[in-house]
């Protein structure tokens, strides 16, 4: 597997800092996190940056920007239920991962994450998901010809493997794939193993990141099973992303992102040069 982290980890860095932190690292690339054109919620959002400029800084360095991480959910509601859809703007969301998935085809960045994302109070979840699943296909159809695919996440309404699966399945598209996040299913009784055996190979990233007693610690210091996690795919022989998120985005109170991601590195190259323990017994039998 290929190892990358998320610029959540580093919202206050430059796309320079960014590059040279992973040119120097044990990563083979990162993800860059994404508010689209004209937001200034991080410093290192690739919209900030000419795609030309941002291409030849990645290209020089030897590094590999994996993935651009959006924060595009399709369950805006449609109100009211029939004219809602000629006098309200009900495709908002689509035009937004498309303008996203053309600076991903600018940039060469291989994949979009997006989201479902929730059932809200009131909604018919069979029609919720139904529009979920009728923006996320007007999206997928958007990639075609661009060299960019598009990667759905697990979380709000549809927190496990098994739901970001039966969306997959319903859009029913080769463009569209996986981004397994173990900590968005942690509580609903899914194991990480699981939930990436059931995905397949559909399953093109996993996001790693770890918590104790509800609380962000280093991956390998919690409950989330990452080790467990990492070994098994390495004895699957998985060959798609594995990216490391330091949420300080959201928590700046976590610690400097240098000594966490480098950390986080070291111990997932140490893991994926085993195979699991579950993987011997099966040799052995």
């Amino acid at each position: 597997m290929k190892l990358a982290f998320s610029t959540v980890a580093c919202p206050e860095w430059t796309m320079d800092q960014v590059v040279s932190f992973a040119s120097s690292s044990e990563f083979d690339g990162i993800e860059l996190r994404t508010f689209g054109f004209g937001s200034t919620s991080i410093a290192c959002d690739p919209a900030h940056t000419a795609a030309s400029k941002l291409r030849a800084s990645v290209d020089s360095a030897g590094v590999v920007p994996c993935s651009l991480a959006t924060g595009c959910r399709f369950d805006e509601p449609i109100f009211p239920p029939v004219i809602g859809r000629v006098i309200t703007d009900t495709d908002r969301s689509v035009r937004e991962a498309k303008s996203i998935i053309h600076m991903a085809a600018a940039l060469d960045v291989p994949f979009v994450r997006v989201f479902g994302f929730e059932c809200r109070k009131g909604d018919n979840p069979k029609l919720a998901e139904r529009r979920i699943i009728e923006r996320l296909t007007m999206v997928v159809d958007a990639a075609r010809n661009t060299g960019v695919k598009v990667v759905l996440e697990n979380g709000g309404s549809f927190p496990m493997a098994s739901d970001i699966a039966r969306l997959i399945s319903e859009v029913d598209h080769p463009l569209l794939g996986a981004s397994y996040s173990p900590a968005a299913a942690n509580g609903t009784g899914e194991s990480p193993v699981e939930g990436a055996n059931l995905l397949a190979d559909r399953l093109w990233i996993v996001k790693l990141k770890d918590v104790r007693s509800g609380i962000a610690c280093p991956i390998g210091d919690g409950e989330l099973g990452c080790e467990e996690l990492v070994r098994h795919l390495s004895s699957r022989r998985f060959s798609g992303w594995a990216v490391v998120e330091w949420d300080r985005l959201w928590m700046p109170e976590l610690g400097e992102p240098g000594a966490a991601l480098a950390q986080a590195a070291s111990r997932l190259r140490m893991w994926s040069s085993t195979p699991s323990s579950r993987a011997f017994s099966a040799a052995a039998r």
